[in-house]
């Protein structure tokens, strides 16, 4: 059945100056995904969250939310952390997500459920000028939840933080996305994004470089592991399997790399045919990491 589509970008690209910080991009995010924008410091991730947002105008291009030109009420149905959370130091957790929802002209009835889900319910009453960094961050998460928005935009969530923090934003997003939310999540760190999202955008420069599920990346060998008691054998029958590049041996065990993909099951049968009984046999995935640098290597 096919996936909704919430958020259909077109062309869009934006300039400050001589300086091109978005260069026709173009992207859909499905409803439910967890979509994450992943690029190094000044690729762009920012501009392109903050003309999502509408809080600067793309030069070209156009985009759309929930199949419709970009509106108020679209606006609504949207919650956002792009900057550093910003509440009043003197005033408690409670009286600053009231204030929040004032301003969005929201009721107080999810003060208390937003609190609880983002793990400062015990603190609720304490200022906000005694809360650590992350627990400042997951405020700030809290206040965007208000309203229960379908889509929540975030901008590098867990910068700043130590490991700690990090997890428990890592956790908090987790937990907001299993209850259906769709979450556009821009960040340079690759290890949040293969462990939070489901698809992945690149970009280098403002470029696109990629755009697919995360699971396409993950699922591809980088390569495969062997070894036999007729080690000489083995080496000079690996080479005939279509599409081998090259090899390294390490401690009687030979790392395989193909230009193809290649399943050890297609390996397994065809030494087998070449008389080569294998001892061990091991496919060893490619990495977020390895596919991001690289891209990035591939475009300087």
């Amino acid at each position: 059945m096919p996936v909704e589509t919430i958020l259909s970008v077109e062309n869009i690209s934006k300039s400050f100056g001589k300086i091109k910080a978005v260069n026709q991009l173009s992207f859909e995010v499905g409803k439910g995904h967890v979509f994450g924008i992943l690029g190094p410091n000044g690729s762009g991730k920012t501009t392109t969250l903050s003309m999502l947002l509408g809080l600067i105008p793309p030069d070209h291009g156009m985009f759309s939310w929930f199949g419709q030109p970009p509106s108020n009420e679209s606006r609504k149905r949207i919650g956002s952390v792009i900057e550093s959370p910003n509440f009043f130091p003197y005033l408690d957790a409670v009286t600053n997500l009231k204030i929040v929802a004032d301003i969005k002209n929201k009721p107080y009835d999810d003060v208390d459920e937003v609190l609880q889900l983002s793990g400062l319910h015990e603190r609720r009453f304490s200022k906000f000028r005694t809360f650590s960094f992350g627990m400042r961050q997951r405020l700030a998460l809290a206040s965007a939840l208000l309203g229960k928005p379908e889509v929540m935009i975030l901008d590098e969530p867990t910068n700043g933080l130590d490991p700690q923090g990090i997890a428990q934003i890592r956790e908090l997003i987790s937990l907001v996305a299993s209850r259906g939310t769709t979450i556009l999540l821009a960040s340079h760190l690759l290890d949040e994004v293969q462990k939070i999202c489901n698809h992945v955008l690149v970009l280098q420069k403002g470029v696109m470089l990629f755009c697919g599920q995360v699971q396409e990346v993950l699922s591809v060998s980088d390569s495969i592991e062997m070894a036999a008691a007729d080690m000489r054998g083995l080496t000079a029958a690996v080479k005939e399997i279509p599409g081998y590049t090259s090899y390294t041996e390490t401690a009687g065990i030979i790392q395989v790399h193909f230009s193809t993909v290649v399943t050890p099951s297609d390996i397994n049968a065809f030494l087998h045919q070449k008389g080569i009984i294998l001892s061990h046999l091991s496919e060893k995935k490619r990495s977020l990491e390895q596919h991001f640098l690289e891209l990035l290597h591939e475009n300087p």
